[in-house]
C-alpha cells in the first residue's frame, strides 16, 4: 500500500463518525412493548406453564410471518409471556399447531435444533443494535444460545440457563429461565432491553413468525426490534465462577511410524488438574483466569482434503476459554484467531462494556506456538499437513481490542496484537469500523500495520524465496521488517437487490501471527450483484441470480487473477435450495504460468424434506490448475457431501463424504485422485447424556480413526467425559491396517457459581 492510499484510508476512518448517518430506532420499539412483571419467589420449570406466576404475566401474539412470506399472517397462533424476579428472566411460549403430528423434534446436545421446531427470544440488553443474545428451545426442552453480532451469529457461545417444554394435543409449550448472572447489561436503576420473541416452524417451508413486523429491505434485525421495558433493581447483580476440572490419560504408540512392525509401547497413566476463574463485579465487566488449562478436544478436528491446496486450513474454535469476548474481538481482516493459541500454560481475559465502550484484553503463555507464513501464492509448506507450524518454542501473547459503538450497528476501534518470543516478535496494530447508513447500506473496513522479528532458525524453516520484490525471505533467519494491511467494503443488503465493492491490500511482508492472514502480496477488488425474487408458489419459495467478478494484482504490478462468475439460485419447497454458478472467466497467473479460460461449474444442493432426512451435496466439476512447482492444467472435481439420518428422535446418523480428483487435461495422466469418509452416530438418552461413535478413513494417508465417547452434560461447563481415540495405518500388503497410536481418557469439570 502506497503513503497516500495507507493516509487516505486513516482519514476515512478519522472522518466516519461524521459521515455516519445517524440512523433512529424503528417505531418498533414504541409499537410493541411488554412490560416486564416482578414477581415474589421463583418459577417452577415444568414445561407446561403450570406454576400459577403465569397467570400474572403479559402476553404478546407473534403475528408475522417473515419468511418466507413478507409480514403475512402467521400460519400458526404463538403467545408469549414474560416474568421476572431478582435472579431470573423468565419466558412463555404457547405454540399453537393445527397438525402437531407433523412437530419436527429431536432429543439432542445443545444447539443442534434448528431443523426443528423452535421457539425462543433475542435480547439486545444495551439496546444499541450491536450485539444481541440469542434463546432457543425445541418442543423437547433442547436448548441452543447464540451471540449476535450485527447479522452474524456465533453458536459457540454458551451460557447456562435453564428451560423446558412440552410437546400436547394442540401444539406445545416452552418455559425459559434466564440468569441476570448469564447476561451483560448497563448498570441503570430501570432497564429497557431489546426485545424479538421468534418461532420456528418447518414443514414445506422454514417459516419463521416474528412479534415484531419487519423491514425485510432492512438488514439490522436489532433496530427493528420492539422493547422489553421496566426490569428494575439489576444493577447490583454480580458473580464469581470457579470451573476446576480433573483428568487422566492414558496414551500409547508404535516406536516407529515407518516401520509398521515396530512395537507398540503403552504409556503411563497421567493426571492433569488445573482451572479457571471468572469474577464479574457487575453486569457489564468480567476478569477470567486459567491456569493449566485443558484445551484438548473430546474429538479431532474432522479431516479436510489438503491436496493441491497451497494455503493454510481454517479449524473452528472449540474452547470455552476463547469464546466470550469473540464477538469484540473479530475484524474485518482477521488479525485475532484464539486457535494460533495453542497449548497456553496460563491465560487471562478482561472484557467490559460501558456505555458505548467496548474494551477486551486476552494475554497468555503458549508452550507449543504455532505459525502461519503467509505468502503470495501459498502459505510456507508445513509440518503437519495444513500448511502450519507447531513449534517448541514458548511465546507470550497480548491481545487488547477496544470499539466504541455509535448509531444504528456503527463503531470504530482499535486493534494491538503482541506476540513476544525469546528473540523475535510480532507486533500488529491499527484501527477499523462499521458505519450502517441509509436503512441498508454498510460501509466497513481496517488498516493495520505490522512489525515482524523472525526467529533464527533455519533448520525450522529454510525457504530461501524472497516476499515480493523486497529483500527479505521467508526463511526463519532473524530478520526485522514491516508490513501493512489495508480492507474495506461497500455493500447494500436488501429483499431483492444487493450489491457488495471490496477492495484489499495487503503488502508482501505483513504477517498477524496471532491471527488467521495466510496471504499477502495482492491487490484485489472484487464486486458482487444479487437480485431475488419472491413468488411464494407452491413449488418455489423464492429463486435469485448473482454476478460476482474481481481483479488481484500482486505488488509488482502483475494481473494475478481475474473472474467472471454467474450464479442461478433456486429455493424450493421441501425446505430445497439448489445453487449452480459457472466460472465464466477465470484466469489465473500461478508461479509465472499464466493459465487462462480455467472454466468449471459449481453446483450447491441442500435440502431437509422430512424430520428424518437432511441432505446437502456440494460439487466443483471442470478444470483446476494442479498447484505444483511445474504446475499444470487439469480436468477433475471436488465433491463433499452430507447425509444426516434420524431414525427415532433419540439416534443420529451423519455420514459425511470428500473427494477430490485430477487429471492432466493434455495426456490423461491421474495428477491425484482420494476421498476422506467420516460416520458419527449419536444416541442421546436424555437431554444431558449421550453416546458417541465416530469413525474416519483418509484415503490420501491412508489413516484411520475410531473414536467412542460417553458425555454428561449438567450444563455447557459441568462435564464428564469418559472416550478413547485410535489411530491405525493401513501399510498394504503384506502388513494391512495397523494400530499407530492410542489414548483412554476421562474428565470431569464442574462449574460452581455464586
Amino acid at each position: 500500500m502506497s503513503r497516500k492510499t495507507l493516509l487516505l484510508a486513516v482519514l476515512v476512518f478519522a472522518s466516519s463518525p461524521l459521515l455516519a448517518s445517524e440512523r433512529q430506532d424503528s417505531t418498533n420499539s414504541s409499537r410493541f412493548v411488554i412490560k416486564a412483571i416482578k414477581i415474589d419467589g421463583s418459577i417452577t420449570l415444568t414445561g407446561r406453564l403450570t406454576d400459577p406466576n403465569w397467570k400474572l404475566a403479559p402476553r404478546a401474539e407473534l403475528d408475522y410471518e417473515i419468511q418466507p412470506g413478507d409480514n403475512t399472517p402467521a400460519p400458526q397462533s404463538t403467545t408469549a409471556m414474560v416474568l421476572y424476579d431478582s435472579q431470573y428472566l423468565y419466558f412463555g411460549f404457547i405454540c399453537r399447531d393445527t397438525n402437531p403430528s407433523h412437530i419436527r423434534a429431536h432429543v439432542t446436545d445443545r444447539d443442534n435444533i434448528f431443523q426443528d421446531d423452535f421457539a425462543g427470544v433475542i435480547l439486545d440488553t444495551y439496546r444499541d443494535h450491536q450485539r444481541a443474545y440469542e434463546f432457543f428451545v425445541n418442543p423437547y426442552g433442547i436448548q441452543a444460545d447464540l451471540m449476535r453480532t450485527g447479522n452474524n451469529e456465533d453458536a459457540s457461545w454458551d451460557a447456562v440457563w435453564y428451560s423446558k417444554a412440552a410437546i400436547n394435543d394442540s401444539g406445545y409449550t416452552v418455559e425459559m429461565a434466564i440468569p441476570f448472572k448469564s447476561l451483560r447489561f448497563p448498570s441503570s436503576k430501570v432497564q429497557n432491553w431489546g426485545l424479538e420473541m421468534f418461532r420456528n416452524l418447518p414443514r414445506d417451508s422454514r417459516v419463521q413468525i416474528s412479534w415484531v413486523r419487519l423491514n425485510l429491505n432492512d438488514p439490522c434485525i436489532l433496530c427493528q426490534a420492539g422493547t422489553l421495558e421496566g426490569l428494575k433493581g439489576l444493577q447490583s447483580i454480580g458473580s464469581l465462577e470457579v470451573l476446576p476440572y480433573a483428568m487422566g490419560v492414558e496414551s500409547g504408540g508404535i516406536n516407529n511410524a515407518g516401520d509398521p512392525e515396530s512395537h507398540f509401547s503403552d504409556g503411563p497413566v497421567r493426571g492433569r488438574i488445573g482451572g479457571g476463574l471468572k469474577y464479574s463485579p457487575n453486569p457489564s465487566m468480567s476478569f477470567e483466569g486459567v491456569i493449566n488449562p485443558d484445551f484438548s478436544q473430546v474429538e479431532s478436528d474432522a479431516a479436510q482434503i489438503s491436496v493441491n491446496n497451497t494455503f493454510a486450513l481454517f479449524y473452528p474454535e472449540k474452547r470455552p476459554f476463547f469464546m466470550d469476548g469473540n464477538d469484540i474481538l473479530s475484524t474485518v481482516i482477521q488479525a485475532y484467531y484464539s486457535r494460533m493459541i495453542n497449548d497456553p500454560m496460563g491465560a487471562g481475559k478482561v472484557v467490559e462494556k460501558s456505555g458505548p465502550w467496548s474494551v477486551a484484553y486476552l494475554a497468555a503463555e503458549d508452550r507449543n506456538s504455532p505459525f502461519i507464513i503467509a505468502g503470495e501464492e501459498g502459505s510456507v509448506s508445513d509440518n503437519n499437513g495444513d500448511n502450519t507450524f507447531v513449534t517448541p518454542f514458548r511465546s507470550f501473547s497480548n491481545i487488547l481490542r477496544a470499539r466504541y459503538n455509535f448509531g444504528a450497528q456503527s463503531f470504530v476501534g482499535v486493534l494491538g496484537t503482541a506476540r513476544n518470543f525469546t528473540n523475535a516478535h510480532n507486533y500488529v496494530g491499527g484501527v477499523d469500523w462499521n458505519l450502517f447508513f441509509s436503512g441498508n447500506y454498510t460501509f466497513d473496513g481496517q488498516v493495520l500495520l505490522s512489525n515482524t522479528r523472525e526467529l533464527n532458525d533455519t533448520n525450522l524453516v529454510s525457504d530461501p524465496t524472497y516476499f515480493g520484490n523486497t529483500r527479505f525471505t521467508k526463511a526463519f533467519d532473524g530478520q526485522e521488517y514491516d508490513g501493512t494491511g489495508f480492507q474495506t467494503d461497500f455493500r447494500r443488503d436488501a429483499r431483492h437487490y444487493s450489491f457488495r465493492l471490496t477492495y484489499k491490500d495487503v503488502s508482501p511482508t505483513f504477517q498477524a501471527e496471532d491471527g488467521y492472514v495466510f496471504s499477502n502480496d495482492l491487490r484485489t477488488v472484487d464486486m458482487e450483484h444479487s437480485l431475488f425474487f419472491y413468488p411464494n408458489t407452491s413449488l418455489v419459495d423464492n429463486w435469485g441470480v448473482d454476478l460476482e467478478s474481481g481483479l488481484h494484482f500482486d505488488y509488482q504490478g502483475s494481473r494475478k487473477e481475474r473472474w467472471v462468475v454467474p450464479t442461478f439460485i433456486l429455493n424450493l419447497k421441501s425446505q430445497t435450495q439448489f445453487t449452480v454458478s459457472y466460472f465464466l472467466v477465470n484466469d489465473e497467473l500461478f508461479h509465472s504460468v499464466n493459465f487462462t479460460r480455467v472454466n468449471r461449474w459449481q453446483f450447491n444442493l441442500t435440502t431437509n424434506p422430512m424430520s428424518s432426512l437432511t441432505f446437502s451435496l456440494n460439487a466443483s466439476v471442470g478444470e483446476f490448475i494442479y498447484r505444483e512447482d511445474q504446475p499444470e492444467l487439469g480436468n477433475g472435481h471436488n465433491i463433499g457431501a452430507e447425509l444426516v439420518l434420524r431414525p427415532t428422535d433419540r439416534l443420529t446418523m451423519t455420514i459425511d463424504y470428500a473427494r477430490s480428483r485430477l487429471s492432466n487435461i493434455a495426456n490423461g495422466e491421474l495428477l491425484f485422485d482420494g476421498y476422506i469418509s467420516r460416520v458419527e452416530g449419536v444416541y442421546q438418552f436424555s437431554d444431558r447424556v449421550f453416546v458417541r461413535l465416530i469413525g474416519q478413513y483418509d484415503q490420501f494417508n491412508r489413516q484411520i480413526e475410531v473414536d467412542p465417547l460417553f458425555s454428561y452434560k449438567l450444563n455447557p461447563f459441568t462435564i464428564f467425559y469418559a472416550g478413547s481415540t485410535h489411530s491405525m495405518q493401513d501399510y498394504g500388503r503384506p502388513y494391512g491396517v495397523v494400530q499407530t497410536a492410542r489414548e483412554f481418557f476421562v474428565k470431569l469439570q464442574y462449574l460452581w457459581r455464586n
